[in-house]
């Protein structure tokens, strides 16, 4: 399980020379993987085949419209939980508190609610902390899942795993209650006027001005300034590919 959480934690990462560096090692890494059923191997690897055959700037425009500028489908967890809320930066700090019990560095560049670096802080827990922990997620990573797949994206691959190692079942009520929120629309410029405009949350005591994610939302700025040709995935790409 810890190899499958890695993987997927740099299959949801940025796209960046890094992450396209690493994706080779993903096809090895799968066969490893004994104990993952060979539908949910092969829902990753079509998804890792995907990044790697995509132009990496094509890749990282899709990224942003997707995770960045939906913020229905935001890889920061607590943004499903408590939005911009005071109670998000007190969640940032238990998790952190959680982190760095375990001896888990976290750099300045993200939040601690980003997904993928969530999952490579499971990936070094024991198998059956991680899925509990994991569990605790289940009704976010359900939502993302359904409205990955609605868009037809190929991300959905990855939530689909997820869900598959979470203990227990998500909580319906809750999954509706994150379904019934409006989707955003990533072309809307003022949703990116009110982002800036919002109050900067902290969680530590040395965070400063920017610590609520400054790349987030330089990436954010990036692909407004551009003009995407399509704010999803082709058509092609149709969700949980098998």
């Amino acid at each position: 399980m810890n190899r499958i959480l890695k993987v997927i934690s740099v299959l949801l990462s940025y796209p960046d020379e890094t992450q396209r560096s690493t994706l080779p090692e993903i096809g090895p890494a799968l066969a490893a993987a004994a104990t993952l059923g060979a539908r949910y191997r092969t829902l990753l690897q079509k998804l890792a085949d995907d990044i790697a055959a995509c132009d990496l700037y094509d890749a990282q425009e899709r990224y942003v419209l997707l995770f960045d500028r939906t913020r229905t489908l935001s890889l920061h967890l607590f943004e499903h939980v408590h939005g911009e809320s005071r109670d998000r930066g007190q969640a940032m700090v238990d998790l952190l508190g959680m982190y760095e019990a375990d001896g888990f560095g976290v750099g300045a560049r993200e939040l601690p609610d980003y997904l993928p670096l969530f999952l490579e802080f499971l990936a070094v827990k024991p198998a059956t902390e991680a899925a509990e922990l994991l569990g605790q997620t289940a009704h976010i990573l359900a939502a993302l899942h359904q409205r990955l797949r609605k868009r037809g994206s190929i991300y959905a691959n990855a939530f689909a795993v997820l869900e598959a190692l979470a203990a227990g079942k998500p909580d319906a009520r809750l999954v509706q209650e994150l379904l019934g929120i409006a989707e955003d629309d990533p072309a809307d410029l003022e949703a990116l006027d009110k982002i800036w405009e919002e109050e900067v949350v902290t969680f530590g005591g040395n965070a400063g001005e920017n610590a609520c994610g400054p790349d987030r939302l330089q990436r954010q700025y990036r692909a407004y300034t551009r003009k995407p040709s399509n704010p999803d995935i082709t058509a092609s790409h149709q969700g949980e590919t098998r």
